[in-house]
């Protein structure tokens, strides 16, 4: 078989399990065992291919697929303003003190959407307070609160809200749409004479993403022991991914060099090409016979050191100097850099979330990997305590060393409280441009960030099916709880038309998630 036809016969299958979709009966799954993940990876199944195959089998009468842009928008609130005269960023260490807001089971980044119902009269007037303060006009800060048996716990690292939108509605309630800005320190907190929490809290300042962090080197060689420099530079292996990784640093290695590193650097270089050319030219005898003459016809060389000086300037010309920006001018070796090269690492996480989850697209910002790091911690279906320590991660390419090491691992989606397996990566859902996973409020203020599936397992709907206030147009939601230990998961979500594609999904809370993932 083929190329083209294997490819024909995996659509075929892929199709085949979207039309089984149209037929499963909304009650609880049994499932006995799951296939494995090998086979998932033999179909190529994921969720925007099931989209669009989704939108493939639109037909004549007028069947249409769910459009994610406009859960993206979170329309259920209704019109909404833009609020005037907003903060730009501040420079980190700036200390504001800012109304806060604590959010069960919701953990915020920057440059990622919060929706917010305001009934509490003692929120109604943080809200007043933000939209009027001074320092910081129109910001608030977002903490998880999380329980620890019958306490509440607070994290003391959280986001700055920006208001962007929001509606003052007739009851005298806001509907408010804000992003996450900047990292903060929380330093202290307490009540204000209104009734609402405010805090203290310290804006971090955020490192620059370098090609390697400086605290994964060891020390510079000093010239002297260059030679021992180009020995490990020799045992440094290149590839081409190595070279792209250079690439996407957007600026070539030598031009990033101070002058003293250039030095430095053309030391090495000078010094393997020393050890390449002739190690024995240095024990040679000059004699009568092995004098000649320099370039400027006056300065005696010996012959084997011409010869070698010869094969330098050759060397030099015919050899893409950039190749040895991959060579360490420290004592460690080169692979031991990539581990904690942003742009590298960058790369390698947008190439799995292609792979894994693939909504959104990740290439536009690949070459800015601290926007990207915090993109994909909030947009990864995990657990919130999991999110709260990306969250809390100081370094740009630590936090994605973190995000790489779970998207390799993510597998299946289990209940906190019994550990059920609900749902698996194959399983995986996009209904929102904004990606696998995002925040909702409901009526009554409560927000959720669920992860959206297709298909789960070992879920029970409770109650009747309700068409208002959804997060998704067109789609009725209806309470889902565990089988197994009765704690509420999430919803399920059935189309109030027929025509409407998917014709079901769940929507399971992030917050009811256990951190295994495996």
């Amino acid at each position: 078989m083929d190329e083209e036809d294997r490819i024909l016969e995996r659509e075929r299958l892929q199709m085949e399990q979207i039309r089984e979709l149209d037929f499963e009966e909304l009650q609880v799954e049994e499932v006995d065992e799951f296939r494995d993940s090998e086979e998932d990876d033999d179909l190529g199944i994921s969720h925007h291919t099931r989209l669009r195959l989704l939108s493939d089998n639109v037909g004549a009468d007028d069947e249409h697929v769910f459009n994610p842009d406009v859960a993206s928008l979170h329309t259920y609130l209704g019109e909404v303003e833009d609020t005037p005269n907003r903060t730009a960023f501040v420079d980190g260490g700036t200390v504001l003190k800012i109304p806060l807001f604590y959010l069960e089971g919701v953990v915020l980044f920057p440059d990622s959407t919060l929706p917010l119902r305001i009934v509490q009269s003692t929120f109604l007037a943080a809200i007043e307070r933000a939209l009027n303060q001074p320092n910081a006009p129109c910001t608030i800060g977002v903490i998880r609160v999380y329980r620890e048996g019958n306490q509440f716990k607070y994290a003391t690292v959280g986001t700055t809200a920006e208001i962007r939108q929001y509606r003052r509605l007739s009851d005298g309630s806001f509907n408010v749409i804000t992003r996450g800005q900047q990292r903060f320190l929380l330093k202290r907190r307490w009540t204000d004479v209104e009734g609402f929490p405010c805090g203290e809290v310290h804006i971090v300042e955020e490192d620059v993403p370098l090609r390697t962090p400086r605290d994964a080197f060891g020390k510079l060689v000093p010239i002297s022991n260059s030679r021992a420099s180009s020995t490990m530079a020799l045992s440094a292996s290149f590839s081409d991914t190595d070279e792209m990784s250079v690439a996407n640093s957007e600026e070539s290695f030598e031009s990033a060099l101070s002058p003293s590193e250039k030095r430095l650097h053309y030391s090495a270089v000078d010094s393997i090409m020393d050890d390449w050319t002739c190690s024995d030219d240095e024990d040679e005898v000059v004699s009568t016979s092995n004098i000649i003459q320099s370039a400027d016809g006056k300065t005696p060389v010996s012959k084997g050191k011409c010869q070698k000086l010869n094969r330098l300037t050759s060397f030099r010309k015919n050899t893409d100097l950039n190749r040895f920006s991959m060579a360490p001018r420290a004592f460690w070796p080169f692979w031991v850099y990539r581990m904690y090269d942003s742009y590298h690492l960058a790369q390698r996480a947008a190439d799995l979330w292609k792979q894994i989850v693939g909504v959104p697209n990740m290439e536009a910002i690949v070459n800015k990997p601290d926007i990207l790091s915090f993109s994909i911690a909030s947009k990864i279906p995990v657990s919130e305590s999991i999110r709260q320590e990306l969250l809390e991660i100081d370094g740009v390419s630590y936090r994605l060393q973190r995000e790489i090491e779970l998207l390799e691992s993510f597998d299946r989606v289990r209940c906190k409280h019994c550990q059920s397996v609900v749902a698996r990566r194959s399983d995986m859902l996009v209904m929102s441009s904004d990606g696998p996973l995002g925040a909702y409020v409901n009526p009554h203020g409560y927000v959720h960030e669920i992860m959206t599936f297709y298909k789960a397992n070992d879920i029970a709907i409770s109650g009747r099916s309700v068409k208002e206030d959804s997060w998704f147009p067109g789609y009725a939601w209806t309470i889902a709880n565990c089988a197994t230990c009765e704690t509420q998961l999430g919803w399920l979500f059935t189309a109030t038309s027929n025509k409407l594609k998917p014709s079901s999904f769940w929507a399971v809370r992030s917050s009811q998630v256990a951190d295994d993932m495996r």
